[in-house]
């Protein structure tokens, strides 16, 4: 079994700044790629960032120049670093992580409000 921790949601006026970790425990000896997803009320989840073990990124054309992923592998640790933030940044935040195998876990997700 494996355990997504995700912990760094609040509340933040907007222009103000916001960082997400997500730790992995449990049943999982490797992971390929580890990312963060969102969704909104009456919306799709959708991609924010995604990160490689190697550190290839990409990142949703929204967030680009607001946001940094990052990782550590040691820890099996994701982090988002979310600056500038706007109001349309609202929504929760998910974790997911890949394992070279391609399964697939998410987190619990953490609730981001960014006030006008």
């Amino acid at each position: 079994q494996v355990q997504l921790v995700e912990s760094g949601g609040g509340l933040v006026q907007a222009g103000g700044s916001l960082r997400l970790s997500c730790a992995a425990s449990g049943s999982i000896y490797s992971i390929n790629v580890m990312g963060w997803y969102r969704q909104a009320p009456e919306k799709q989840r959708e991609l924010v960032a995604t990160i490689t073990s190697g550190g290839s990124t990409n990142y949703a054309d929204s967030v680009k120049g607001r946001f940094t992923i990052s990782r550590d592998n040691a820890k099996n640790t994701v982090y988002l670093q979310m600056n500038s933030l706007k109001p349309e940044d609202t929504a929760v935040y998910y974790c997911k992580v890949t394992t070279p195998l391609g399964y697939n876990y998410w987190g619990q997700g953490t609730q981001v409000t960014v006030s006008s």
